[in-house]
């Protein structure tokens, strides 16, 4: 009998990119599939279930409480309707209209980026803070606590950091300032996993919200995400996603929902087509367990021993250079195999690019990663790569470098 895919003509593809939403993110351990398994066969309350799941989240990241979201992107709306609305139901009612209401959100400048429409999409209104002098070669200054000082004012509602990115001030710095002033922080870490000590990194350095995608390295269904952080904020984000088409006179709040704060029985809030199933609250609660349980020195060693026969297999192709990158404390999470594309050692980005259609185009189609395509540099990352597709990823290569050439 042929599979699902079969049947629909979606060839499966080798993922030696990394887990990219836009080539289906993680690949998720029998355990998890199990758990959604359960879940699909089963009615429950997803108020109940949403709470629960809190619980297990505070107990494994440290953060008061957790919400599993359907996305990182996903959890930056609600983070930012949290801080928006607070226990406000007309608030919530009104929300992407935040007028009448503190909406101002600052930013570094450097850590603005296309996902900010996560944010605008609730109502919030951006604010860049400082200049991009590092960045732009003009100076060695970073944004100092002066800066962000200056730009709070009470139209002000949150301020956004996003973990990774380069320049600008320190976490560290930006809460001390924020939290003088009684602003909550959102941190975006979306792809800021591993280590698993950033589960709990951000919160101990002065995050109130953590948005966490669920189907990259923690390994949970694509469509999931997390959002940690103080309790009140979390429980306005879970009421303003869940179904409130329910009569007042027999609503029962989840245990997240301060009703001592809030007035009155919200409607359906801003993240209401943020649904999230039960099926992937499962999935998720079970993927981060094993993340957090796994012995991440032993997972390098495993993803290295890999790299190598890999490396092993291309040796001696004339276009190609294979480098490998390893893991290791303060450094790569993650080790890499980076393929320097040219002939005789030097760049060729338009090779690059060729060997990169070549091998999207055979019959089983593989994927690397293209961030430094421009310098020439492709990639080949461990994480959605499964074990079974190694052979078959060193024979795809080969055949498309043979192509490249016209051998």
């Amino acid at each position: 009998m042929s599979s699902f895919l079969d049947r629909l003509g979606v060839p499966r593809r080798i993922n030696a990119a990394g887990t990219l939403t836009r080539l289906g993110g993680s690949l998720m351990a029998p355990e998890v599939l199990e758990a959604m398994r359960e879940a699909a066969s089963s009615s429950v309350d997803m108020a109940e279930l949403q709470s629960a799941a809190s619980r297990r989240i505070a107990a494994l990241t440290g953060a008061e409480a957790g919400l599993v979201t359907s996305g990182a992107s996903a959890g930056l709306t609600l983070a930012a309707a949290a801080c928006l609305a607070g226990w406000d139901a007309a608030r919530m009612a009104a929300l992407p209209d935040s007028r009448g209401m503190p909406a101002r959100v600052l930013m570094l400048r450097t850590h603005r980026n296309s996902y900010d429409h996560a944010l605008r999409l609730a109502g919030a209104q951006i604010v860049d803070i400082g200049h991009n002098d590092r960045g732009a070669g003009a100076g060695v200054r970073g944004v100092e606590p002066w800066e962000i000082e200056s730009a709070i004012d009470a139209q002000t509602a949150a301020f956004v950091f996003v973990a990774g990115a380069s320049g600008g001030a320190s976490l560290a710095a930006v809460a001390e300032v924020v939290h003088r002033h009684g602003l909550p922080l959102i941190v975006d870490a979306a792809a800021q996993l591993p280590p698993a000590s950033n589960l709990r990194r951000f919160v101990a350095e002065g995050a109130d919200l953590v948005v966490f995608s669920g189907g990259k390295a923690i390994g949970g269904p694509q469509a999931s995400g997390l959002l940690i952080g103080r309790r009140a904020l979390v429980g306005s984000a879970l009421l303003q996603m869940m179904d409130m088409d329910v009569h007042p006179a027999t609503w029962a709040p989840a245990a997240l929902v301060d009703t001592g704060r809030l007035r009155g029985t919200p409607l359906h809030g801003i993240g209401r087509g943020f649904k999230v199933g039960k099926e992937e609250i499962a999935g998720l609660l079970c993927a981060l367990e094993r993340f957090a349980a796994r012995d991440e020195a032993a997972q390098a060693d495993a993803w290295t021993k890999r790299l190598h026969a890999i490396a092993d297999g291309l040796r001696g192709q004339p276009l190609l250079r294979a480098v490998l990158r390893e893991a290791g404390p303060g450094g790569r999470a993650v080790p890499g195999l980076e393929l320097q594309v040219g002939a005789d050692g030097r760049p060729d980005p338009a090779a690059a690019a060729a060997l990169c259609r070549r091998l999207q185009a055979q019959a089983r189609p593989v994927h690397l990663a293209e961030d430094r395509l421009d310098e020439a540099v492709l990639a080949i990352n461990p994480l959605a790569l499964s074990p079974q597709d190694d052979a078959a990823l060193v024979a795809g290569l080969v055949a498309a470098l043979d192509a490249t050439l016209g051998r």
